[in-house]
């Protein structure tokens, strides 16, 4: 069961953090602003044919538009390297924040085109006046299959609501990294780890 939700968790998660990049220029709340990008972006994906069709060039624009602006990708960093982050210098902070990120943005975009109608219900925002970390919780259905808990993780910024997890089934995308990354630090170290992400990725090390 737990290999189940983490093959779901890995394919269902990259399109729907795709689907939330704030499209407002007023900070709305964050339940909102989760729905009222959803519509939008389920919007140009039917109508785009070169979206549908994987046209990798459109997809890499519409995650550089929608997606980058509004993650926290340094705390998103911080829970799939657990204790180890802080064993890291600065230097290495920015560059395991970088490559993860564009590890993350890979999958993303490898995902937007798996889109088919699927439905997504939000329930409603469980939150206190004040808070600073919320949580937007929503449903994904497809025929033929289960229901899906999408549960995202948001913080209050300076500029924003920002997202900085997404569980599914309970299972968090950040932290299931955290296994893979703890056992390469173990065997080669964070320098170790950073060439591996670099590698991936098909970038050299800055």
């Amino acid at each position: 069961m737990l290999a189940l939700r983490t093959t779901l968790l890995q394919s269902l998660t990259p399109l729907l953090w795709t689907l939330m990049a704030p499209a407002f220029a007023e900070e709305l709340a964050p339940d909102a602003l989760v729905k009222g990008v959803t519509a939008e972006v389920i919007a140009a994906l039917r109508q785009d044919p070169a979206l549908q069709g994987g046209d990798a060039r459109k997809i890499a624009e519409l995650v550089d538009a929608k997606v980058l602006p509004h993650f926290n990708f340094r705390r998103t960093t911080q829970i799939a390297m657990g204790q180890s982050w802080r064993r890291a210098t600065p230097e290495q902070q920015e560059q395991l924040v970088s490559q993860f990120k564009l590890l993350l943005v890979r999958t993303y975009s490898g995902a937007l085109a798996s889109y088919r109608d699927q439905v997504i219900e939000f329930r409603p925002l469980r939150a206190k006046p004040g808070e600073t970390e919320v949580t937007v919780r929503s449903v994904v259905k497809q025929g033929g299959t289960a229901p899906i808990a999408i549960d995202y993780d948001l913080e209050k910024s300076e500029s924003g609501w920002k997202i900085f997890d997404v569980r599914v089934d309970g299972i968090s995308l950040a932290a299931n990294y955290r296994s893979a990354f703890a056992d390469e630090i173990r065997n080669n170290g964070i320098e170790g780890l950073i060439k591996v992400l670099a590698g991936k990725n098909g970038t050299g090390i800055t």
